[in-house]
């Protein structure tokens, strides 16, 4: 997975991200998602003990069992706390909560799920960029903008067009902390303890949205014109 020029400290909370190669997609149906998912649930875990591909051949109720024990078993790799996935890239915050966790995580979730396209879209090669981008978090305050940019980028990205759609996007973990929380990874606890209420997480979390879009468009213009490469 390449050299990472900056380490990435055990208890600490990073943004992680990474994209498909050239910018292409990864997710191509809602059944990709789903897949992307279920492998992230999976690797979470320090010592799944077998591969996903097998564990995914297990009857329901052996897949249940499988993973109450790894619950049972003590830490994990990483708490997960926000993500979004979008049809080239996917965010996550997150805690790395076992040495080497992070790094180990997005290895296993990224080859797991780059053999099921390949195979599925008869594909070779990469699906992902080499080297997984990960921004250590250094305060509160960092924290809760860094959920919020992960919850905004369907709106930021236009797959959402109004703001008001945004709780309905599936593949964030956005409402998950306005109504019951669908994810069995998602750890929303810590977030939320940043605000007496879920009004007050939502209208923090929409009141930049127009201006973050702004800022990608900005961006994406700039990117646009530069001709220097």
């Amino acid at each position: 997975m390449g050299y990472r020029k900056h380490p990435i400290f055990t208890d600490q909370i990073y943004h992680v991200f990474n994209r498909g190669i050239a910018k292409s997609p990864i997710f191509f149906e809602k059944r990709d998602y789903q897949r992307f998912l279920e492998v992230t649930n999976f690797y979470r875990f320090s010592s799944p003990n077998l591969r996903f591909s097998y564990y995914n051949r297990l009857e329901q109720n052996s897949r249940s069992l499988f993973l109450k024990e790894l619950e049972e078993k003590g830490p994990k790799q990483v708490n997960i706390y926000a993500f979004c996935l979008i049809p080239n890239h996917f965010h996550f915050v997150m805690k790395e909560s076992k040495d080497d966790g992070i790094r180990k995580f997005i290895s296993n979730l990224q080859n797991s799920y780059a053999k099921y396209i390949n195979t599925k879209m008869k594909r070779t090669g990469s699906l992902f960029q080499e080297m997984f981008k990960a921004e250590r978090i250094e305060s509160d305050e960092q924290l809760i903008h860094t959920v919020r940019y992960v919850h905004l980028n369907p709106y930021t990205s236009f797959l959402v067009k109004e703001l008001n759609q945004l709780r309905n996007y599936p593949w964030s973990s956005f409402n998950s902390y306005l109504d019951k929380n669908s994810f069995s990874f998602l750890d929303t606890d810590f977030i939320n303890s940043f605000y007496k209420t879920k009004e007050i997480f939502l209208s923090f979390t929409l009141d930049q949205a127009d201006y973050q879009r702004r800022l990608s468009e900005i961006k994406h213009l700039t990117l646009d014109q530069d001709t220097s490469d």
